[in-house]
């Protein structure tokens, strides 16, 4: 591609009142908006162990479910692309769909019948979160070419927030009874089932689908140059012909395969039945952990976009990737206490994290082009690890639940091989003298 204005070195007076105008409030919608997507998506792996064992569904079948949603996911998230750069100016109306898509979908798992009608239903779960990200992180990219990494960064944190949130809440309403030290024991008059968490969720999903699109009213789009199906796959097929972005499409789908398994069997881990090769814990203790996990992340993330703008993403992307592929690996060794509380919030720092950067890596290697359509395909080569967690279901079932955790990790120290053959641009800050 030929150098474009967003590979040299931008400033805020540079940038014009169009882009300026709105995109600090740009920035709270679509954080706001985040956060509340990422409360839908932090609580589904608790719920869905709580409805595992409650209905008696095997290992594979639990399995099966987080695969059917990563499929329905991963294309879901290509139509948004296109849409994203089609309808830029409607940013805020695909917002609404997505936050009210998830609250309906999750209505519907709370009163789907039997297996059969779970299944259905969890393919309609996929498409909601799916619609979130390309015009999100793209409208983002658009409005602030200066800072690109940090604003996508501060959009993840919005996410990590979420993921605080969402297992805190669940564990909450799901837990009649509770120790606080060893004296004081706390009771709730009233505790939720699974089923019924489900069903209420759309009451806080539609209030803030409409308060997310009110706030993104009349703010000045940045034309994309793209208005066509034939731009989209013009745009497309131009990036698919650049290897540093099919290495970054692969190394995504490597540490997706990874990552959706730990997402998947981590929490089931620590609330199956000790007989069942589990922790036995609570659903408020598992969402303690995985809560603190995600509270390590917020930090975190402004902190490496910060640091992948001034210095590069690749010095941040190599080690980041190499520790969290340890870290997963090391769950099947950490004891139960404080080595695994220990394992799983330093996870945290990089889980969600390194997903942004590689965002912004992508997007620097498109020159700033076709941002919906280069977030698409970072979120939409997740679509290839799909079947991961039905692949670690079956290794569960001949090794035991963390055996899942060694297969997670040797995926993602794979992806971090690739990763070190790939030539990434120079960041915006890195091109300017010191």
């Amino acid at each position: 591609m030929a150098e474009s204005v967003d590979s040299q070195k931008i400033e805020s007076g540079d940038l014009s009142p169009e882009i300026l105008e709105g995109r600090n409030r740009l920035a709270v919608s679509v954080i706001i908006g985040h956060a509340i997507k990422h409360v839908f998506n932090s609580a589904l792996p608790i719920l869905l162990p709580l409805m595992k064992l409650d209905r008696g569904l095997s290992v594979t079948q639990y399995g099966a479910l987080f695969t059917f949603r990563n499929i329905t996911s991963g294309g879901t998230t290509m139509v948004a692309g296109y849409l994203g750069e089609r309808f830029a100016n409607r940013s805020g109306a695909m917002l609404f769909i997505s936050l009210a898509l998830m609250g309906v979908s999750y209505f519907l798992l709370g009163v789907a019948p039997n297996f059969f009608w779970i299944v259905l239903v969890i393919f309609l779960v996929g498409i909601g979160p799916s619609l979130y990200h390309p015009p999100a992180i793209a409208s983002l990219s658009r409005k602030f070419p200066d800072r690109r990494g940090f604003a996508i960064s501060l959009h993840g944190t919005g996410g990590s927030v979420g993921e605080v949130l969402g297992p805190l809440i669940v564990g909450l309403v799901t837990t009649e009874t509770f120790k606080v030290g060893s004296l004081i024991t706390v009771t709730y008059l009233v505790a939720f089932q699974w089923d019924e968490v489900f069903r209420i969720s759309v009451i806080p999903a539609l209030f803030f689908a409409v308060l997310v699109y009110l706030m993104m009213r009349n703010i000045p789009s940045v034309e994309t140059g793209s208005s066509s199906i034939k731009d989209y796959f013009g745009d497309l097929g131009s990036l698919l012909k650049v290897w540093n972005m099919l290495g970054l499409i692969l190394v995504t789908a490597l540490r997706s395969m990874g990552q959706s398994a730990i997402q998947s069997f981590l929490i089931l881990y620590l609330m199956a039945p000790i007989d069942e090769g589990g922790l036995n814990k609570t659903a408020l203790v598992a969402g303690l952990f995985i809560s603190g996990s995600q509270a390590v992340g917020i930090f975190a993330q402004p902190v490496m976009g910060w640091v992948s703008d001034r210095y590069g993403r690749k010095i941040v992307l190599v080690p980041s990737m190499t520790a969290l592929g340890l870290l997963f690996i090391a769950l099947n060794f950490a004891e139960d206490g404080y080595q695994l509380w220990i394992n799983v919030l330093v996870m945290g720092a990089f889980v969600y994290s390194l997903h942004v950067i590689f965002i912004a890596a992508a997007m620097d290697v498109a020159e700033g082009k076709a941002q919906s359509t280069v977030v698409s395909l970072i979120y939409g080569a997740s679509f290839l690890g799909s079947f991961s967690p039905y692949i670690a279901a079956l290794i569960v079932d001949g090794f035991g639940l963390q055996s899942a955790f060694v297969y997670s990790g040797v995926m993602v120290l794979i992806a971090t091989v690739l990763l070190t053959t790939l030539k990434l641009p120079e960041t915006n800050r890195t091109l300017s003298p010191h």
